[in-house]
C-alpha cells in the first residue's frame, strides 16, 4: 500500500489540480495573502515592489552601498540608482558619505520612514508571534521543523542551497 508520500505525482493530481493537504493549501494562501500585504505596505509608502524590497533590505541591515543593494535585489546598478532616486525624492532614505571609503556612497534609511514601515509590520510579526502561545512546546517544535523544512524546499527549487542560511 502506497501512503500520499510515495505515491506518484500522476495519482495525487485530479482534474488538472494537484491534490494536497489543507497545510499545503494554507501555505499558498500564505504566499497569496503576504504579497497582498506587501502591495498594501508599498501603496501606503508610496513605492513599487523594487523599491519596496530595497527599503526592506535597508531596515533589516541598515545602510549598504549602492552595489550591495543591487546584488541583493538582484537588478543591475543602473536600476539600482533609479530606484534609490525614487526613494530619496520620497524622503525615505539618502545618500551619505561612506565612511570607510571616501569615494562611496551609503543608501541610508531615514527615521521616519523606518518608524512609518514599522507601525505596519510589527503588529502583524507580534501577532504572528503571539499564535504560537496557543500551541505547547512539543507542538510548536514540530511547526517550526516543518517550516523549517519548507523554507529549505523554496530555496532548493529557487537554485539556493538550503543549508546557506
Amino acid at each position: 500500500m502506497q501512503t500520499a508520500r510515495q505515491a506518484p505525482a500522476e495519482q495525487n493530481v485530479r482534474g488538472g489540480e494537484p491534490q494536497v493537504r489543507d497545510a499545503t493549501r494554507l501555505l499558498r494562501e500564505f504566499l497569496e495573502v503576504s504579497e497582498s500585504f506587501e502591495r498594501s505596505l508599498g501603496v501606503e509608502l508610496q513605492v513599487n515592489k523594487t523599491d519596496l524590497e530595497a527599503m526592506e533590505h535597508l531596515l533589516m541591515s541598515g545602510p549598504l552601498g549602492p552595489s550591495e543593494l543591487a546584488r541583493r535585489l538582484g537588478i543591475s546598478t543602473a536600476s539600482t540608482t533609479t530606484a534609490i532616486d525614487r526613494l530619496v525624492a520620497l524622503g525615505h532614505v539618502t545618500r551619505e558619505p561612506n565612511p570607510n571609503d571616501r569615494r562611496g556612497v551609503l543608501v541610508v534609511p531615514q527615521e521616519a520612514s523606518r518608524a512609518r514601515a514599522m507601525a505596519r509590520l510589527l503588529p502583524m510579526i507580534m501577532g504572528v508571534d503571539a499564535e504560537l502561545d496557543n500551541f505547547d512546546s512539543a507542538e510548536q517544535e514540530a511547526i517550526t521543523r516543518y517550516l523549517r523544512r519548507v523554507v529549505d524546499l523554496y530555496r532548493e527549487h529557487a537554485g539556493e542551497d538550503p543549508r546557506s542560511r
